[in-house]
């Protein structure tokens, strides 16, 4: 047996500390019925640079790990749909998509402009306000009983048309993060966007010939297939400039039928693991120092894009012919921020754009992953004293 060296031993004993610290919050997020990306969060400021414990060995290893995380988080969603649901959801959800894009991507382009940033980060903090988590709400739907609800379909359905314009999103900001003359960057977003497309077609109509290909009946074949396709995909869109996270979205949506359910069972673990460590490495880069002078910022804009979902949410079910108690909970339902956010102030944070974004982000994250849940869990006690409000008292005999 080869005995490990000493920096062996200090990045497993850092790497095995966070991953109990992680377990222990994952645990007490649970007992307390929120999320556990914020407490995630939290825990990457408190052990990165500034912070209590800060990690040195293990810091690579997260980094790599945080990446892995981020292509198996947005390969997940892609399972989330399949190409007709894409396909309907672009016929029927164009109305509500706008009206959601326009109410809660103006803020976030608002305020940067407002504070004098670079049109870029302006853009980018544009996508951190507009985009709701698809996997807090998810859990959500299921945690208060309300998958079967007639506002899910609206709220699912603005939920697809958001990660469909972050599939065209990111790379337009990667083409505008690279720089140069304007036909250079006009080159690029129009190449990327056009990867995108055709990565698109063959997801929802080649699909079904993509699933047999992949498909094994040995767990270990599937596994190794699946995440070596996620992984070679992830990082033929990065060489073109549409993004890691696209590339796997895209895997995604074209597996289905029996290699659908197999790869949620099988990859779920995996993911759990590596979007824990995405989640503690954007925390790791945030000074807890430079948090407090942008909280109250990120108050008003959490209450501000808390009410244009809310808005998104009332609109879409009522176009849909839905009761108001419906459509108070589709808006609550819509609040929360979180995966997609972060991703977003990571590739800002990453090219250092604008120092402020990382800790303004983290910020607004932390309250709307923490006030999203809360919210919409109050959506049905307030819709109900609002209809005993507005219903008359009988008069006395």
């Amino acid at each position: 047996m080869v005995a490990a060296s000493p920096g062996a031993a200090g990045l497993f004993l850092e790497l095995g500390g966070i991953l109990l610290g992680l377990a222990l919050l994952g645990r007490a997020a649970h007992r307390w019925g929120l999320p556990s990306v914020p407490l995630y969060l939290v825990a990457g400021i408190l052990i990165g640079d500034g912070g209590m414990v800060p990690v040195v060995p293990a810091r690579d290893f997260i980094e790599t790990g945080a990446e892995i995380g981020v292509i198996l988080l947005l390969l997940l969603l892609g399972l989330e749909y399949s190409g007709e649901e894409l396909m309907g959801a672009l016929r029927t959800g164009v109305p509500a998509g706008a009206v959601d894009f326009g109410l809660n991507f103006t803020p976030g382009l608002a305020v940067g402009f407002a504070l004098g940033w670079d049109y870029r980060a302006a853009l980018l903090l544009g996508g951190i306000t507009y985009i709701s988590s698809s996997g807090i709400i998810a859990q959500l739907l299921g945690d208060l009983g309300n998958v079967g609800n007639r506002e899910t379909p609206v709220v699912l359905g603005i939920l697809v048309t958001e990660d469909l314009v972050m599939a065209l999103y990111l790379p337009l900001m990667a083409g505008l993060l690279i720089g140069g003359s304007a036909l250079t960057i006009a080159l690029e977003i129009g190449g990327a966007v056009a990867v995108v497309f055709v990565a698109l077609a063959i997801a929802v109509f080649l699909g079904e010939r993509v699933s047999r290909v992949v498909f094994s009946r040995s767990d270990e074949h599937m596994l190794l297939t699946l995440l070596g396709l996620a992984l070679v995909v992830a990082g033929l869109a990065e060489q073109v400039q549409a993004s890691a996270a696209v590339g796997a979205f895209l895997v995604g949506i074209a597996l289905s039928g029996p290699v659908e359910h197999a790869a949620r069972q099988l990859l779920t673990p995996l993911k759990d693991v590596f979007a824990a460590l995405f989640f503690v490495f954007f925390g790791l880069q945030v000074d807890p120092g430079t948090l407090p002078p942008m909280l109250a910022l990120a108050i008003g804009l959490a209450v501000v894009t808390a009410g244009t979902k809310i808005t998104t949410g009332w609109w879409s079910a009522r176009r849909a012919g839905i009761s108001a108690r419906g459509r108070l909970r589709a808006g609550m339902t819509l609040i929360a921020r979180g995966e997609f956010s972060i991703v977003i102030a990571g590739i800002a944070v990453a090219e250092g754009i604008e120092s402020d974004i990382g800790p303004l982000a983290a910020a607004y994250v932390l309250i709307l992953a923490v006030g999203g849940p809360l919210l919409a869990k109050a959506a049905d006690p307030i819709s109900r004293w609002r209809a005993a409000r507005a219903t008359p008292v009988p008069a006395e005999p």
